[in-house]
């Protein structure tokens, strides 16, 4: 009997931290739409410590970036790095407390409404703009529009590997160069198709070179010459 009482009242202590599993968790969101390109609506979830999810939907509009492989709808968890998760939560959280809209109302060139929401145990912030004054969250969005290009990308990488391998040369370039220039970031979101791609013996060295190169400059993957030492 002792021994039952003694599991009846550890169960009720465990009780009151089981209760605690509905406390709502940290997380970032961005939603994106813009009718004029494809995907013409996309969302971007992450937590802090870099993991997250994606999804898209196809619009009518052209494609986003300059390349003529439009990308699947895309559905998956995805990741980036904690460093960078770490700045999107860190302005999301500091300006929650300072910044209560984003938009501008500047007559500038419409470049997709982008809507950050910030969800904590203590509440959620959220603000919309299409061009903001405040340069941390202008910056801030266009670095997760960039991450997003990074992960449409990896899925377009992912169609012309099944599909169109020689069309991968191409692809490939230009995800090197815009990953050079910002407009595409956190390649880590895309390593599984990049290091797909790197030991691919069936597709051109070039490709292979440059998907290691990239895998490498991300910090995923140690240079060729310090690996075989």
């Amino acid at each position: 009997m002792r021994g039952v009482w003694l599991a009846l009242v550890l169960t009720a202590l465990a009780l009151p931290a089981r209760g605690q599993v509905g406390v709502p968790e940290q997380l970032f969101q961005v939603d994106f739409s813009n009718p004029s390109v494809s995907p013409a609506h996309w969302t971007l979830t992450l937590r802090m410590d870099g993991s997250g999810h994606f999804r898209s939907e196809r619009g009518n509009g052209t494609n986003a970036g300059s390349q003529e492989v439009e990308a699947p709808i895309v559905d998956r968890d995805i990741q980036v790095s904690a460093d960078f998760a770490a700045r999107v939560f860190q302005t999301a959280q500091r300006k929650s407390l300072s910044t209560p809209q984003c938009e501008s109302h500047l007559k500038v060139a419409f470049q997709g409404w982008k809507k950050l929401t910030l969800t904590e145990p203590g509440g959620a912030w959220s603000c919309e703009f299409n061009y903001s004054r405040d340069k941390e969250i202008q910056t801030l969005g266009e670095s997760l529009v960039a991450v997003a290009g990074t992960i449409l990308e990896g899925a377009r990488l992912e169609m012309l590997l099944r599909h169109d391998r020689l069309g991968l040369d191409a692809e490939m370039e230009y995800l090197a160069e815009a990953v050079a220039d910002g407009r595409m970031q956190q390649v880590e979101a895309i390593r599984e198709i990049l290091e797909r791609l790197a030991d691919d013996p069936g597709v051109m060295e070039r490709v292979r070179k440059r998907a290691r190169v990239l895998l490498t400059k991300a910090g995923i993957r140690e240079q060729e010459t310090g690996s075989r030492e």
